[in-house]
């Protein structure tokens, strides 16, 4: 049997580090050998998360990063820290000559200026961003295989790309006036301490954030104008729902010519034939949160409207696994020339 190749993680304890060594626990080929942290050096991650307890990631003494440690002991390394922080982390890495899978949001737009339109905050790698590939596999799966550099895309837009590209490709939807009205777990806000995220702000209530202004809107808007061959702007639409884990997003654009639901799901299914993780549901099936969660799995509603002449697209993702650690393990596997499924046929957790 190969030996196992070897990864390492800097910033293992947000939601989506502590997602990437869950699932690394049970990767039969990628073995998670450093995990960091500037303010949890020094203890083991079974400390720090009990539930990897008895688990080999769980062994591991957390350390402070150290780019020429990373670069000697790993084949990969996964950066899950801030935006900002991200760029010049992966910099060093990438200057040293090793693989970065990068889950913030520094590589994935391809224009410093609406980075820094978005982010308030001057690119200083622009010299990297040619280099980034967007690690969308559906989209983009050969130029992550020969990628050094892949910025993982965030959870929404992986829901939101995903349900309308299929749409925009085939001409199907008009490239204006698409609404994208979407509903997170509250995992999708991080880990830090937040009043507004405290347990009796969430439960029992439901709320829009940051209409028309959430950072997110520029990715979807730049990979659904590539879809749809012409620049597009995207009216995106966030809330926060009571619930740990999930994205559900309904949206809807203008049909170009009438057609029904049934030739709607031909398309789709046809453009996600063979994609083992788009679940394209039956006509009249629409999407739940509970059947994707943990899993990387994103399901597909469709419902074409000839009485408002719309086409209604529904998706369902895990925020954390398919809209970030999971979907970062699954551009690893392919830079690292294995099947990019290792580690991740999971089926739902359910209830």
């Amino acid at each position: 049997m190969p030996a196992k190749r070897t990864a390492g993680l800097v910033g293992v304890t947000g939601y989506t580090g502590m997602e990437l060594a869950r699932l690394l626990a049970a990767h039969p080929s990628l073995e998670l050998v450093r995990a960091t942290s500037r303010g949890e050096a020094g203890k083991r991650l079974a400390d720090l998360f009990p539930h990897l307890e008895r688990t080999a990631p769980g062994e591991i003494v957390v350390t402070m990063p150290d780019v020429a440690d990373l670069k000697k002991s790993c084949d990969v390394v996964f950066l899950a820290v801030p935006h900002g922080t991200a760029m010049d982390m992966a910099g060093e890495l990438l200057d040293a000559g090793a693989r970065v899978v990068d889950l913030s949001a520094d590589f994935r737009l391809r224009d410093a200026d609406i980075y820094a339109q978005w982010y308030n905050l001057a690119h200083r790698r622009t010299d990297l961003l040619d280099r980034a590939v967007f690690g969308l596999v559906e989209l983009y799966r050969e130029e992550v295989r020969n990628a050094s550099l892949v910025a993982n895309p965030g959870c929404y837009p992986t829901a939101a790309i995903l349900g309308l590209a299929p749409a925009l490709k085939a001409g199907l939807i008009e490239p204006d006036g698409i609404v994208v009205d979407a509903k997170s777990g509250a995992t999708g806000a991080g880990r830090g301490a937040n009043t507004a995220m405290l347990y009796c702000e969430v439960a029992d209530s439901f709320r829009a954030y940051n209409i028309g202004k959430h950072r997110h809107t520029p990715e979807i808007e730049q990979e659904l104008s590539r879809a749809a061959g012409q620049g597009l702007t995207v009216s995106f639409n966030p809330h926060l729902l009571p619930m740990n884990r999930g994205i559900l997003a309904t949206m809807y654009g203008r049909l170009t010519r009438p057609a029904t639901t049934a030739e709607v799901r031909e398309i789709y299914a046809e453009r996600y034939a063979g994609e083992r993780w788009i679940r394209v549901l039956p006509e009249g099936g629409l999407p739940q949160t509970r059947n994707v969660r943990g899993t990387m799995f994103c399901d597909i509603g469709l419902v074409a409207d000839p009485r408002t002449g719309r086409l209604v697209v529904l998706s369902a993702i895990d925020n954390l696994c398919r809209g970030a650690s999971g979907q970062a393990l699954a551009n690893a596997n392919l830079m690292l020339g294995l099947d990019e499924s290792l580690g991740l046929d999971l089926p739902p957790f359910m209830p």
